[in-house]
């Protein structure tokens, strides 16, 4: 999936005014992922994303493999893509959903596995996990 391609997915997901919006919605979230995810699915995953996508989660890698959930994710969210908590959590489920939609199928669920619940949970596939149980 080529950039505008994704960050346009991302703006009509999840509505917000502008391109640039989305832009630092798409990488706020995409390094904070990277902080949580060990650093070589960090690497996978960064390497199936336009350069431009891949950039702020290979600047992250130096601090992945952090474990935290869902509200700590929610948070340094908000203060990277400037917004509140909840509105971190709706952009995060919208770029995790077109994330989900731009990886290989089996790095979407080695990435679901190697989250929280919580997490997890927002990506598509997660959902559906959750709704097995």
């Amino acid at each position: 999936m080529h950039h505008d391609e994704f960050i346009g997915k991302v703006q009509a997901l999840t509505r917000l005014p502008d391109r640039g919006s989305s832009e630092q919605a798409t990488r706020a979230v995409l390094s904070t992922l990277a902080e949580r995810l060990p650093p070589g699915l960090t690497d996978h995953v960064a390497a199936q994303l336009p350069p431009t996508l891949a950039a702020p989660m290979r600047q992250a890698k130096d601090s992945s493999g952090e474990r935290f959930g869902l509200t700590t994710f929610a948070g340094r969210i908000a203060g990277r893509a400037h917004t509140d908590e909840g509105g971190a959590v709706r952009e995060a489920a919208a770029v995790l959903e077109v994330l989900d939609a731009a990886l290989a199928p089996e790095l979407t669920e080695k990435l679901v596995a190697a989250l929280p619940k919580d997490i997890g949970g927002l990506l598509p596939v997660g959902r559906a996990t959750d709704d097995t149980d």
